[in-house]
């Protein structure tokens, strides 16, 4: 038992693999290709492999494979024995250690209402498109929910093709903008939940937020990473449709009565939604 545990720590005590194992955890539930994984933290191919396989071999991570791709992904119930043991064992459940401290939180949230609303931050890369779209989704929810979005290197502007979906939709477009993530932070509103709609946005989110919010992953691809006008319609259609599927099962959720545990579940149970497929 202390093996394992010393095990998983010995993993961690390197501060290239602690970036590797934070760039999985922000991308929870997802399974990311290892090349991504060297993209994204400048990292060489045999050196990632070594930190991939260090990282799987104390049970942090796991590996699957798809068509030429290996897959790796968090292994969430080893995370959490890892804490488990190091906090109800190690630190004898001392209530100055195990309780959540002042970045933690401890209670559910409260219950959204049109007084008490529940502020929602949609993170991208270009907010213009997927962040967008999720913005005005959950802003139709209505009161019970401020929505918001950000882009970490944000365009000029939304994208046309995604404002003239919303609209056809009989969506609200105005007030969507595009804005840099620095505008959210010096807004003076305390997010009680950030959520990462695309891959790039979630790999490199080391923002650190005001208050204690909930962080979820619902990767959809990008919508304008396409060719003709037909392919952009296509995708940007399917993006909605996920985007969409999303949203209505969030607005659904019990938030009120959900321990932060249960809730954050929740959220990752929403990314690993897909778009339906049709006949």
């Amino acid at each position: 038992m202390e093996t394992d545990v010393a095990d998983r720590l010995s993993a961690l005590a390197h501060e290239r693999r602690l970036d590797v194992f934070r760039l999985l955890m922000r991308r929870y539930p997802d399974a990311v290709p290892a090349g991504e994984i060297a993209s994204a933290l400048g990292l060489r191919a045999n050196t990632t492999s070594v930190y991939l396989s260090i990282l799987r071999r104390a049970g942090l991570i796991s590996q699957t494979r798809s068509g030429t791709f290996q897959l790796y992904q968090i292994r969430m119930e080893s995370v959490q024995d890892m804490f488990g043991r190091m906090l109800g064992d190690c630190c004898r459940n001392r209530p100055d250690l195990c309780l959540p401290g002042p970045t933690q939180r401890s209670l559910p949230l409260p219950d959204p209402t049109a007084e008490r609303p529940l502020h929602v931050l949609f993170l991208c890369t270009h907010n213009s498109a997927r962040s967008i779209i999720a913005e005005a989704m959950l802003r139709a929810a209505g009161p019970r929910f401020r929505a918001h979005s950000a882009g970490t290197d944000p365009a000029e502007a939304p994208h046309p093709a995604a404002l003239d979906l919303l609209r056809q939709h009989g969506l609200d477009t105005s007030g969507l903008t595009s804005d840099p993530v620095e505008k959210m932070l010096d807004c003076g509103i305390e997010m009680d939940m950030v959520i990462t709609v695309c891959d790039d946005a979630a790999n490199g989110d080391d923002v650190h937020w005001p208050g204690a919010p909930l962080h979820a992953h619902w990767g959809v691809e990008d919508p304008l990473d396409t060719g003709s006008e037909a392919e952009l319609r296509e995708s940007m259609a399917r993006a909605f449709a996920q985007i969409h599927r999303r949203i209505t099962a969030f607005t659904a959720l019990p938030i009120g009565t959900l321990p932060p545990a249960a809730l954050q579940g929740q959220l990752d149970d929403i990314g690993r939604l897909r778009t339906p497929v049709t006949a």
